[in-house]
């Protein structure tokens, strides 16, 4: 009989059952109610090998699962591995063989490794450095000829599954956190945020600044400086591996057992089949577009012009990762610990003794029908062993026959000519939970998931459970999240210790709190889409009053704007641009103006909004104040007048936004907005006309008080404090065409460069890069342009760490055009100098 099936959406194994009878009174939604518990055990499959690809060597040295696999850069042709045995191992070619000798071990998590990922080579580090990641929720960064950390990366909440590096020493983590991390040597420079399961996969694609992560959402999204651009549908399952074909393609791997090809655009350009499991790691041979695959059908798949060229069985449950070396050989673990290495080259092929070995071991492995993957098998129907005489149609094609009442399977090898017994099918496979029994429960792995029923026909819950888990304390957890009879207690956790077989319990860390990040955390990519629909600026027109207008102005002259500002001559080669030292505030205004459209807009205000005769005298006070032209101090009946009037309905309130912002410039009104007493509703106020669906008069004029508030140290303070919620908010202001707003937004994000500059706060620069890169791309006035260079430029001044997080993002790609821009000349040679420093 042969099996050639279409893969399931998501497979499917009958679940052994193990029931707990539990009963008690009183308390929670249990009360009285009777438990039943059983327990969830992984699919099993199939085992084989053969192929043009044949054995090069298998090296023992892991004691449990190897999970991870990367090709290494120092020493040349080796490779590194990570096992749940808590190490990486650094592997070298053996000169004298065809195998590989372990140069060291190296130790630094305190649970099982989960990924790996080669660092390049630095001036500090001339031989790259080897990043691990761990289910203890850490990063370790180790040197190639040391066996302990260089130092420990701490921020993620849960394990760390996968890792990428990129150019300038950045680092990319995904976590099942439902987070990825950027990281610069030792700093967590941003966070990720946006999808809703565990990150499984994380790639940083070769154009700079853009990256991408697969999740058990069944979603990839694409990032750029930050924030997320794109999100790619289409697998029907968990996202598992993720594989860089070029700048503008990309291959992911899934449990839905399929692999897709896609255009970074979004578009799905291919969708590939022959895994009938979970599969788990996809990596490209150099220099071409092939690729191999494993999986849960302990399988190795090796495709070729988009074809299954062929297929290699291994005698392990799962074979959990691969790698491609520079030679074409290809690595890859699986979960009885065991790494094999396979090669097409004659030379390196193992001894026909050791493929012997290899073959005799495959075909002594017990298959599972219960899986699915050899179709459905009926013993009684199966031809015998005369149906091996005829030859197979494809490579990796299986047969069952039944030989003495046993069922055999076997898969046919095109280069060999043969068929290749691949084990006995049988009743279970005998694997133990230790050895390969992770259970995938909302799109993370663990040991066991229990299945807890109340009553005969009421609603079941999941217990997930580690053996690394106090079962006293999961318990607990357990019925306080399900409102269960906390008298199941007991009970609960003596089936837990019963049922996971008496492992031993390892003490795990308590969840790290992220020293870079916390509750208010940065999150790139949390903002709606971009709109570029034009909109009429309101305050354009012959005699209207317009905000910031030059005419009768009072105060002193913008040193960013108007004639003569910032222009140097040619030969002048002193950067007089950056780092700037003091904020930049709006301080051009027509009091008249103001106060005549405020009293002709209060005329058609409500009566519970209309401000008598004395309170617009008291605001032309306050504007006589705050715009020096008197040298009374602001009062308190003042700002008491102005806040009223703030808070007035949206279409009508731009004139007193523009007393408060030239106001918030004086120390006495300063203090009073931003202090501890009054800044949470300043601040909601002000992030409450940012809405980029909201009147463009209101952000532009909102923006410029923000930029303003940087005057006074109380503004300051404030202005960092709430850094991550005004300029994840100022950001969404960029979708309009209104230059002005695009000034006042890159007037924003230069005053923070000017605060950052100063306190050397390396995550609120990232933060200011992944603005400047994002709002570069839309804005098209070169005022604004200039004062995002300024920014850029003080930033990086002084700081190694935000150059390379510059580089890395691709700011330096962005702002090229710039430095041949003629007029005004500042913008060109202000690009000039910050290119000099990239």
């Amino acid at each position: 009989m042969e099996s050639r099936r279409r893969p399931p959406a998501c497979p499917v194994t009958p679940l052994p059952a193990r029931r707990l009878a539990i009963s008690g009174g009183g308390g929670g939604r249990g009360s009285g109610d009777s438990c039943c518990v059983r327990t969830a055990r992984r699919p099993l499959a199939m085992a084989g090998e053969g192929g043009a690809y044949r054995l090069r060597c298998s090296l023992v040295g892991h004691g449990q699962d190897v999970r991870g696999l990367t090709r290494g850069l120092f020493p040349q042709g080796g490779f590194v591995s990570v096992s749940r045995d808590r190490t990486a191992r650094l592997w070298a070619p053996d000169g004298l063989n065809r195998g590989f000798t372990e140069m060291h071990c190296m130790s630094g998590h305190s649970n099982f490794v989960s990924c790996v990922c080669i660092i390049p080579p630095s001036d500090l580090y001339p031989r790259g450095l080897i990043a691990t990641g761990g289910n203890d929720h850490n990063i370790c960064i180790f040197t190639v000829d040391n066996p302990g950390p260089l130092y420990i990366l701490k921020g993620h909440k849960n394990t760390v599954c996968s890792l990428s590096s990129g150019k300038f020493g950045t680092l990319l983590s995904g976590s099942w956190d439902m987070t990825a991390k950027v990281w610069l040597n030792d700093r967590c420079m941003m966070t990720l945020q946006g999808h809703t399961a565990a990150i499984w996969a994380v790639k940083i694609l070769p154009e700079q600044g853009l990256m991408l992560t697969g999740s058990a959402d069944k979603t990839i999204k694409l990032w750029k400086a930050g924030r997320c651009e794109r999100t790619f549908t289409g697998h029907e399952d968990c996202v598992r591996g993720l594989a860089i074909l070029s700048e503008m393609e990309f291959l992911s791997c899934a449990n839905d057992a399929s692999v897709r090809r896609w255009h970074i655009s979004g578009k799905c350009l291919q969708v590939y089949y022959g895994h009938t499991n979970y599969i788990y790691s996809i990596s490209v041979f150099p220099q071409c577009k092939d690729f191999v695959t494993t999986g849960e059908d302990r399988s190795l798949r090796i495709w070729k012009q988009g074809e299954c060229a062929q297929t290699i069985r291994l005698p392990a449950q799962s074979v959990w990762c691969c790698c491609v070396l520079d030679n074409g050989d290809i690595v890859v673990g699986a979960s009885d610990g065991i790494i094999r290495v396979f090669t097409e080259s004659l030379e390196r092929t193992a001894s026909a003794e050791e493929i012997q070995a290899f073959e005799n071991e495959l075909s002594q492995a017990s298959i599972d029908p219960k899986t699915g993957d050899l179709g459905d098998i009926n013993a009684d129907d199966l031809p015998g062993r005369e149906h091996l005489k005829d030859p197979g149609t494809r490579d990796g094609q299986t047969r069952l026959i039944k030989d003495n009442g046993k069922v055999e399977a076997y898969q046919w090898s095109v280069s060999e000519g043969r068929w290749i017994k691949i084990g006995d099918v049988v009743g279970s496979s005998g694997a133990t939970q230790q050895t390969s029994g992770k259970v995938l429960f909302e799109g993370k792995e663990y040991d066991y998931v229990f299945t807890i029923d109340v009553n005969e026909s009421g609603p079941s819950f999941k217990l997930p459970y580690n053996i690394t888990d106090d079962p006293w304390l999961t318990a607990y957890n357990f019925l306080q999240k399900n409102d269960l009879n906390p008298m199941f207690l007991d009970q609960v956790a003596k089936f837990i210790m019963d049922n996971t077989k008496g492992q031993t319990l390892l003490s795990t860390s308590a969840q790290f709190s992220d020293p870079f990040t916390g509750a208010g955390r940065y999150v790139p990519g949390s903002s709606s889409g971009s709109s570029t629909t034009p909109a009429a600026d309101p305050f354009t027109g012959a005699g209207r009053y317009v905000p910031g207008s030059a005419s009768n102005a009072v105060g002193g002259v913008d040193p960013y704007t108007g004639i003569g500002a910032y222009q140097s001559a040619a030969a002048k080669v002193e950067n007089i641009y950056f780092p700037k030292k003091d904020a930049v505030t709006f301080d051009q205004a027509n009091p008249t103006q103001i106060l005549g459209k405020l009293k002709e807009l209060n005329g058609s205000a409500t009566e519970e909004h209309k401000l008598t005769e004395d309170d617009l005298i008291i605001l032309e006070k306050l504007l006589s104040a705050t715009c020096n032209t008197s040298a009374e101090t602001p009062t308190a009946q003042q700002l008491q007048t102005l806040w009223r009037a703030v808070n007035w309905p949206e279409d009508i309130v731009f004139p007193a936004l523009d007393i408060l912002r030239l106001s918030v410039r004086h120390p006495t009104v300063n203090e009073n907005f931003c202090s501890e007493k009054d800044h949470v509703q300043f601040i909601v106020l002000l992030l409450k006309f940012l809405n980029p669906k909201g009147k463009q008069a209101n952000q532009l004029l909102a923006l410029r008080a923000l930029c303003n508030c940087f005057v006074s140290q109380a503004g300051q303070k404030l202005m960092m404090e709430q850094r991550d919620e005004i300029m994840t908010q100022a950001i969404e202001t960029k979708s309009g065409n209104n230059k002005n707003i695009h000034i006042a937004l890159a007037t924003l994000t230069l005053n923070y460069a000017v605060c950052l500059h100063k306190v050397n706060n390396i995550e609120g620069k990232a933060q200011c890069l992944s603005v400047i890169s994002t709002v570069m791309e839309v804005v098209q006035d070169l005022e604004a342009i200039f004062r995002l260079l300024v920014a850029l430029g003080t930033l990086i001044s002084d700081d190694t760490n935000a150059v390379q997080l510059a580089k890395s993002l691709g700011v330096d790609s962005q702002i090229k055009k710039y430095a041949s821009v003629s007029e005004p000349a500042k913008v060109k040679e202000c690009c000039t100098f910050v290119l000099n420093l990239l």
